[in-house]
């Protein structure tokens, strides 16, 4: 996953109704902007807005049903997300157990 489209789920969960709009919808596996508005806080027209938002992100994809479109969430964006913060989670300790070190032994950091 290139750091753009860490980048745009990054951004896509930054927002708290967006959040909430992923784990309602994980928790119902697949439902309507109009049945995930029932369950939130916001229209139907905002949780349209979000989703697309989302779906920019690859974090949700929609299908066709007759008339409606079903939501779901993609759990590939969220797990390559995870495993760059975790990369650079490791990054960063290894830099500073390094600063850690040569100030211990009076050193300079590699």
């Amino acid at each position: 996953m290139t750091t753009d489209a860490v980048g745009a789920v990054l951004a896509a969960l930054a927002d708290p109704t967006r959040r909430d709009l992923l784990d309602v919808l994980a928790d119902a596996g697949e439902a309507t902007a109009t049945t995930l508005s029932a369950r939130l806080p916001v229209s139907r027209q905002a949780v349209v807005k979000h989703l697309q938002v989302l779906e920019a992100a690859g974090l949700v994809t929609g299908a066709r049903s007759g008339r409606e479109v079903r939501y779901r969430v993609e759990r590939a964006p969220l797990d390559a997300s995870a495993r760059w913060l975790t990369d650079l989670a490791a990054t960063w300790d290894r830099r500073l157990l390094a600063v850690k070190r040569a100030a211990e032994s009076g050193g300079s950091p590699r």
